[in-house]
């Protein structure tokens, strides 16, 4: 791996970095803390694709570190100034996100005329460039984004925000007014940094994820989050006792764009966590969701008489018994099949089964002679999109059903929207709300509606 660089010249930062005061005060606090960027790389809002990013140089070898940062520079509750009173209440600050020590810790922060990181948190002066659904306006959403599941993530994501300041961070700020102000740390600025942390904060992977530890608690790593995503990234963020590091995992063109990746990342959850989409048709880890109920209920829909929907029913209800599916449980389908392929599986099976055979099933509690230890390999292989073709006409048409149910909770057919992202100059004419939907529909529509014509049973 290639040595790190000595610490870059604000003069070397970019060509816009001398009007852009607060990259350049940034740039001074990396120096500082000590935070080593390195001389083939450069900060800069221009050619990237989207407000700050990080471009090579010159070319730049796989390995090389493009800059490193001391762990006394990330911003946490342990790092915050406030960390004595945030251990002393850790009890009261337990909540389902988890976020509460690192929420309150980044409000005192970012308030504080003397906080540490007050050159990093300067850069998001109003945090008006975070456009995540949450910040749309609940029309908006149902319009632009209706089936996609996010609307409905937003209303969650909005009522816990709003209880988890009411009940738990409201009362914590009452009680240390030295701290604190609930005028000025608002529900609004709870719910923007909410976002911030959604969009740019970075989880240390666990030690042993065998030993199903709890993950660890999101943190602010300055300079990270300065690189964009993309699936096809080119560098990634290594984690030593010391130091963190981001480290190129392929060689770099000078000129060439840097990106970090959050994870396998579908476009509707890039667009709800982070805010923004990869175009249209580009993210291969895209993925479509069929809630279970839509399967049940176009088993409902090719029940031939009453006595078929009862029999549709009681298979229903042993698979409930089962945990094969929830009440918001839902089936994933990727660009190359379903990914809960067993679940779907075991419920395609058991909702086509004669009612013998389900009475056979039904004795012996759900096990079957031929089951062993190839069914998961077995049922992956079945839900390909290459092995859909050939299941039983029975799944292929409950398979089709559903995912027309599926298809028609979107306010616009496939045709309309392929047309429009063809077009360059419809889509120009989109704003960037309109156009980030536009992708996030898109991909999940193209999904789905490939896994309808797979299935399609020919009547001629």
């Amino acid at each position: 791996m290639a040595t790190e660089a000595k610490k870059a010249k604000i003069e070397d930062a970019g060509s816009d970095s001398s009007v852009d005061e607060p990259l350049q005060n940034f740039l001074l606090w990396c120096d500082q803390v000590n935070l080593i960027l390195s001389n083939k790389v450069y900060l800069s809002k221009k050619d990237t694709v989207a407000d700050y990013g990080m471009l090579a140089k010159e070319d730049i070898e796989e390995g090389h570190v493009l800059f490193s940062i001391p762990r006394s520079a990330l911003l946490h509750p342990e790092t915050s100034k406030i960390k004595k009173v945030l251990v002393e209440g850790k009890s009261s600050l337990e909540s389902t996100s988890g976020w509460v020590p690192l929420l309150l810790a980044l409000m005192y922060e970012y308030t504080s005329p003397e906080s540490q990181w007050k050159p990093y948190l300067s850069l998001w002066p109003d945090f008006r460039e975070l456009d995540h659904p949450m910040f749309w306006s609940k029309e908006e959403r149902e319009k632009l984004l209706k089936g996609t599941s996010i609307p409905e993530a937003v209303e969650t994501d909005l009522a816990n925000i709003q209880k988890e300041y009411n009940n738990i961070v409201l009362p914590f700020m009452r009680s240390h007014p030295d701290l604190w102000d609930p005028e000025r740390h608002s529900l609004q600025l709870y719910q923007s940094l909410v976002a911030f942390i959604m969009a740019y904060s970075f989880q240390e992977p666990v030690e042993d994820e065998e030993e199903d530890e709890e993950p660890n608690p999101p943190m602010m790593v300055p300079m990270a989050d300065m690189l964009n995503h993309v699936s096809n990234h080119n560098a990634n963020l290594e984690y030593t006792p010391e130091r963190l590091k981001m480290v190129a995992v392929r060689p770099i063109r000078k000129g060439e764009e840097i990106f970090n990746t959050y994870g396998q990342m579908a476009n509707w959850q890039l667009l709800h966590m982070y805010g923004f989409t990869e175009p249209f048709p580009t993210n291969s880890n895209d993925t479509a969701d069929m809630n279970m109920d839509i399967v049940y209920k176009a088993a409902v829909q090719g029940a031939q008489s009453e006595a078929e929907k009862r029999l549709q029913e009681k298979k229903w209800k042993i698979l409930h018994d089962m945990e094969v599916v929830t009440e918001k449980g839902v089936f994933v389908f990727g660009k190359n099949g379903s990914l809960t392929d067993t679940e779907l599986y075991i419920t395609l099976k058991v909702l086509c089964m004669s009612e013998k055979e389900f009475k056979e099933y039904q004795e012996n509690e759900g096990w079957e002679e031929d089951e062993g230890e190839d069914d998961e390999s077995k049922a992956a292989q079945a839900l390909s999109f290459e092995g859909i073709p050939y299941l039983a006409p029975k799944w292929k048409q409950l398979l089709n059903t559903a995912a027309g149910l599926v298809l028609n909770q979107y306010a616009e057919d496939i045709k309309s929207d392929l047309r429009m992202v063809e077009n360059q100059q419809l889509l120009s004419k989109l704003s960037d709300r309109e156009r980030r939907a536009l992708h996030v529909r898109l991909g999940q529509k193209s999904i789905i509606h490939h896994l309808q014509q797979l299935t399609h049973i020919s009547t001629a």
